[in-house]
């Protein structure tokens, strides 16, 4: 497995409203570079991502899937989140493991209420932000009146890097370009919008721009990225992960790739995660891999193997030898077997630096959201998060069989490891199971 530094790693939360086509762009990504030989069908049952029976019969993601690739030198995990209402517990819990939220919009459906509080949730957060329009080869589409919605929406920040041209079948790089004809009108104007946008982040190109009134192209590569970090600048890119007449072919994924990459921040370019003791102040990680180990588990899967707990390491290096204190536990967690996740898959890895993620496996202590820590003694600590939304209504569940009921509570209690806005309370009044 090759080795990367944390300045190499991007950490990438794909979120939007369910059917906006986001496992199929994971789909379409993981193909591009190589790491499947085609790309699965969510209708077939056969992505990466949706990997579950459940997921599979219903034709739409339950679960976080975290899918990593290598592109252009950088390291990119990229985490396929579900869109239902239902499932949002799911995606919130992503975006504190995670720098950069991508928000897919489906082009014939627009801007749907989970695309309004993903895009709300990233910015509280501080996360970079990218929008993807995705199925722009879809008929009787209006590309620019949504262009137009998503910005008065979400702020005159949101500017395209990219254009489709020719009916939605070739997309056209506006930050390259500084001429020719798209689908939505001229590049120049876009690529105009964009540089100057683009230099209200650096006063001396600013200047060059006044004065001159233009700016080279390799001038603007790192303003562009210090842009989205800070939230000045939200990419728009076009794209469709398949078209209907041909699953394999997808158009602007080689774009977005390479946006991804050169784009979203590393953990090293942004403020580390904040963290709050017990009755403390908090306190930031530092993306410095030397330093003690600071982790917090973002994903509990619970299947045939037994429970897999996924981590996002915010400070110092966990290796196979490793022995971790969780939530301030005495007693040490020893890493015995330390894997990468690639879908349902898990393949064995040697160490997860600051920025990374990794998973354990049969590890009962830990749960969502525990946090882990390299030395004892200690106070219990948190990762600081904005609230989780609360479930809306409850439903009481009853075994068919007295034989069943053991059974039953032992499912209700996996479902509840695994999703922060799932809850199993019990009524005193009715004794019923809520």
């Amino acid at each position: 497995m090759p080795q990367y530094s944390t300045a190499d790693i991007r950490n990438v939360a794909l979120v939007g409203h369910a059917g906006s086509g986001k496992t199929s762009l994971a789909e379409a990504l993981l193909k591009h570079v190589g790491v499947i030989p085609q790309a699965g069908v969510v209708e077939k049952g056969d992505t990466v991502c949706d990997a579950s029976d459940e997921e599979r019969q219903r034709g739409h993601s339950l679960f976080n899937a975290v899918v990593p690739f290598d592109h252009d030198g950088r390291h990119i995990n990229l985490v396929d989140t579900p869109g239902s209402p239902d499932f949002v517990g799911q995606a919130l819990t992503v975006l504190g493991a995670v720098e950069t939220a991508v928000v897919v919009i489906n082009a014939s459906a627009g801007i749907e209420p989970t695309t309004r509080r993903m895009m709300e949730r990233a910015k509280a957060q501080s996360l970079a932000q990218m929008i993807v329009i995705s199925r722009i080869d879809s008929d009787n589409l209006d590309l620019e009146a949504l262009l137009e919605q998503i910005r008065e929406s979400f702020g005159r920040e949101c500017l395209p890097i990219n254009l489709p041209a020719g009916g939605g079948k070739n997309i056209i790089d506006c930050f390259a370009n500084d001429s020719g004809e798209s689908d939505l009108g001229s590049v120049e104007e876009a690529h105009t919008a964009l540089v100057e946008q683009i230099v209200e982040v650096d006063d001396a190109l600013m200047e060059v721009y006044l004065e001159q009134g233009e700016v080279k192209t390799d001038q603007l590569e790192e303003p562009m990225r210090k842009a989205v970090k800070q939230g000045h600048l939200v990419p728009i890119c076009f794209a469709s992960g398949r078209n209907h007449d041909d699953p394999q072919t997808a158009v602007g994924v080689a774009d977005l790739a390479t946006a991804l990459a050169t784009l979203a921040p590393s953990p090293a370019d942004v403020d580390g995660g904040s963290f709050v003791p017990e009755g403390g102040e908090a306190s930031r990680s530092d993306a410095d891999a030397d330093k003690p180990v600071l982790a917090h588990v973002f994903k509990i899967v619970n299947d045939r193997f037994g429970k897999l707990s996924a981590m996002r390491v915010h400070q110092g290096t966990i290796t196979k030898d490793s022995q971790l204190h969780a939530d301030g536990g005495k007693r040490p967690i020893k890493i015995s077997h330390l894997y990468q996740l690639q879908g349902s898959e898990h393949n064995e890895m040697d160490r997860a630096v600051a920025g990374d993620m990794c998973a354990v496996v049969k590890v009962d202590e830990l749960k969502l959201g525990t946090v882990l820590v390299e030395a004892d003694g200690g106070d219990a600590l948190r990762l600081d998060q904005l609230p989780f939304p609360q479930p809306m209504y409850g439903l009481a569940v009853t075994a068919k069989s007295r034989g069943d009921e053991t059974k039953i509570g032992e499912a209700l209690s996996r479902l509840d490891e695994e999703d922060v806005t799932f809850t199993v309370t019990r009524d005193p009044s009715t004794h019923e199971t809520i």
